[in-house]
């Protein structure tokens, strides 16, 4: 791997089936992550960030996954949040994206409410699927505005501190079981002017290109890369069952041994296309950016349907190679098991949905 040495990769995949098992990542995996900015890769350089590009950020992302779904996925996730920083003043953004631990777990659900009070408002709800909730240091959610006497609702998006969260340990996902993506619930809490923003409006950092690109595609972007290293992993840890059956059957027919290799290859060669193609988007996309300052919409649907369709295929891909993995593909014990479980949650997202053929 290009980001990763092998002492981390071993390192983590050694602890895999206990972080699926205690549903977060353990305290070595999160030094790790502190001590190489990963939860950073879209922060400032001046608020301690890496500052990296958009397809800087998804190698890692995809890496990051092909180690573990859930190590993938919370690197992904937390470095997201750091889009969050430009919205916020600046001195907000050092107090609450500064230290060296700093990450957000949050929701896009609009489920609270926050009552207009002196200085702030008054806030109460309750979001789900907040990713990282047991290490995180900032909290967020969107609720509506009471009392909004104009004709259009108003929603904003607020910033809350672990001490006004109650952690609702809630997260029964049948794969990324490693992401404490757990519901939080808040009640009365005070959230100042300053720790609100509205994600509609321009954000206050201008120079930094990322937070000019949508954050919908951004999104899908994110979650696509890390469908391609859980599927990545799964082809990989497929292509060993595979050889170490063939070894270990001597008496199984050579034809069952080519009906099953070919099956892999057209799989894998189906990866493969979907991964160069959505690589061409993102990179395409990012360059646009670059020079005009902003997406078309034309580029947005291409990136939009790029990082849908590595969710269709490599779920595809995977399908077409179970069957010819034993039982312990239905064991649940079992990496290649965990792997098809990871992927799936991760495809079931519903950025990663497409609703057109």
């Amino acid at each position: 791997m290009k980001h990763f040495n092998e002492t981390i990769i071993q390192t983590i995949r050694e602890q895999a089936a206990s972080i699926e098992t205690n549903g977060k990542l353990p305290d070595d995996v999160l030094q790790y992550i502190y001590e190489h900015r990963l939860f950073k890769l879209f922060l400032p350089e001046a608020l301690g960030g890496r500052e990296l590009s958009l397809p800087e950020a998804v190698e890692i992302f995809e890496e990051a996954s092909q180690i573990d779904g859930s190590f993938g996925w919370l690197v992904t996730i937390g470095s997201g949040g750091d889009f969050f920083s430009a919205y916020l003043s600046e001195e907000v953004s050092a107090e609450l994206f500064g230290p060296a631990n700093a990450v957000v777990a949050g929701s896009g659900g609009i489920t609270g409410v926050a009552k207009p009070t002196d200085g702030g408002y008054l806030v109460n709800g309750q979001w789900q699927y907040c990713s990282g909730a047991h290490h995180a240091t900032i909290f967020t959610g969107n609720c509506r505005i009471e009392g909004n006497s104009g004709k259009k609702e108003e929603i904003l998006s607020f910033t809350f501190l672990p001490e006004q969260v109650t952690i609702l340990e809630d997260w029964r996902a049948f794969g990324m079981k490693g992401t404490g993506s757990h519901s939080i619930k808040v009640q009365n809490a005070f959230v100042p002017l300053n720790r609100t923003f509205d994600l509609q409006q321009a954000p206050r950092v201008s120079d930094y290109k990322i937070y000019r690109y949508p954050f919908f595609q951004f999104a899908e972007v994110s979650f696509a890369a890390v469908a391609l290293g859980v599927a990545g992993h799964f082809l990989q840890e497929a292509f060993n069952a595979l050889e170490e059956n063939r070894n270990r059957r001597k008496d199984a027919s050579p034809e069952r041994y080519e009906f099953i290799r070919k099956k892999f290859e057209e799989a894998h060669h189906r990866f493969n296309q979907v991964r160069s193609e959505f690589y061409v988007a993102v990179n395409t996309s990012w360059n646009e950016l670059e020079t005009s300052g902003q997406l078309t919409e034309t580029m947005q649907d291409l990136v939009s349907k790029s990082s849908k369709k590595v969710a269709r295929i490599t779920t595809g891909a995977v399908h077409e190679i179970l069957p010819y993995l034993g039982m312990a593909a239905v064991t649940e014990t079992s990496l290649i098991n965990r792997l098809f479980r990871d992927l799936h949650t991760v495809c079931q997202h519903t950025v990663l949905v497409s609703y057109e053929d």
